[in-house]
């Protein structure tokens, strides 16, 4: 071989080597962005229209004027919601459900049938520095809130509960229940504890543009705020988005509970207007998240409900141009509830299942609170 040819063959060893670390070096920065992507935690909504079944969503496509919002979810499932002691549950069995991932009896705010404590979603991941968040129209320590923080055997204990919502550690909670804080009948002044442990509290409005580092109650009623036909106005939204804000303001992540509380009270009072009109704002409210998700990437939304309530049919109307609500029940029912998923692992929530799996495929999804 002449001394030309091994130069050359120098040269392009050469140059493949250069090019080789070259492709190497430029690849790097692209492995450690997807790494970060990997890592950064997942963000959680979790909405639950107390009462909702397929019925009550139904009447959103008839009562609405434009297209639900339900109409952009692609993955859906169904969930059976019977509770250990009753085929048909309570709100207190159901969101222990999905609070803790074991089922328990009507009433237990999450603890076991034996009433041991049975840790919550929202237990664990304060333990791992995420932001969370509760929002209800009821008090917030009503029965579905209440399961995301506190553990007590009976539903009722409204002041044992309220005092456990000072310490679950919760950074942003708003909704009604304002009277469980001061006047109490232990003569505490739980509303100056949560004030005195560095909690900025309002009873009189919501406030825009919340310090990401600091935690915030709004109590806004002495018992539930108003319903809709009693002028409640866009609290559920205004609210939900008052929170989006402070909770993703901080890269720990987050999860976030927003409650539609009246469906369920339409229905237990058969009143179609009520039913409908609490529908339609939680459908509002639902679109607003569907956009947020839309544009907040690594983000999941999961829609579903506790159990329906009122047994409810949309039929015929005496006008032919539209349909009418019909109550079978003034009480929850047994239906399966339909679960909707939007944003990363939205797959993981298709099929029919039973209501704690919910708690199970969130916790999946989360990956690092188990």
């Amino acid at each position: 071989m002449t001394v030309n040819k091994l130069l050359s063959i120098g040269s392009l060893l050469t140059a493949f080597i250069v090019f080789s670390c070259s492709q190497t070096k430029d690849s790097q920065p692209e492995k450690a962005e997807a790494t970060i992507k990997e890592e950064k935690p997942l963000n959680v909504i979790f909405m639950i229209g107390d009462g909702m079944g397929l019925p009550q969503i139904t009447s959103s496509f008839y009562y609405k004027g434009s297209p639900s919002n339900f109409e952009q979810f692609k993955n859906i499932g169904f969930i059976k919601t019977s509770s250990k002691s009753h085929k048909v549950t309570d709100s207190a069995g159901g969101a222990t459900a999905f609070a803790t991932g074991s089922k328990t009896y009507n009433r237990a705010i999450s603890v076991s049938t034996d009433t041991t404590n049975m840790p919550t979603i929202l237990e664990k991941l304060e333990e791992k520095n995420y932001k969370t968040g509760l929002i209800s129209l009821t008090s917030i320590t009503h029965a579905t809130p209440a399961c995301f923080y506190a553990h007590v055997k009976d539903r009722d204990m409204h002041e044992d509960i309220a005092a456990q919502l000072l310490t679950s550690g919760t950074d942003f909670f708003a909704g009604g229940g304002l009277k469980y804080f001061t006047k109490r009948a232990d003569g505490k002044d739980l509303y100056g504890d949560f004030e005195k442990a560095g909690y900025i509290m309002d009873s009189t409005s919501l406030k825009n543009g919340l310090d990401a580092d600091k935690k915030y109650g709004f109590l806004l009623a002495e018992e539930g705020i108003p319903s809709k036909i009693d002028g409640r106005g866009d609290f559920l939204l205004d609210a939900t988005k008052v929170a989006l804000e402070q909770l993703s303001a901080s890269d720990s992540g987050y999860f976030l509970m927003v409650e539609g509380s009246y469906i369920d009270w339409g229905g237990h009072a058969k009143n179609a207007e009520m039913m409908v009109t609490e529908m339609l704002d939680f459908d509002k409210t639902l679109g607003y998240v569907l956009d947020y998700v839309e544009s907040h990437e690594n983000t999941l939304l999961v829609v579903t409900a506790d159990h329906e309530t009122g047994g409810v049919a949309i039929g015929k109307s005496d006008r032919a141009d539209s349909v009418a609500v019909y109550f079978t029940t003034d009480q929850h029912t047994a239906e399966l509830i339909p679960v909707f998923a939007k944003g990363e692992h939205e797959d993981d929530f298709r099929g029919i299942y039973e209501n704690n799996e919910i708690n199970h495929k969130l916790v999946d999804a989360l990956g690092n609170i188990k």
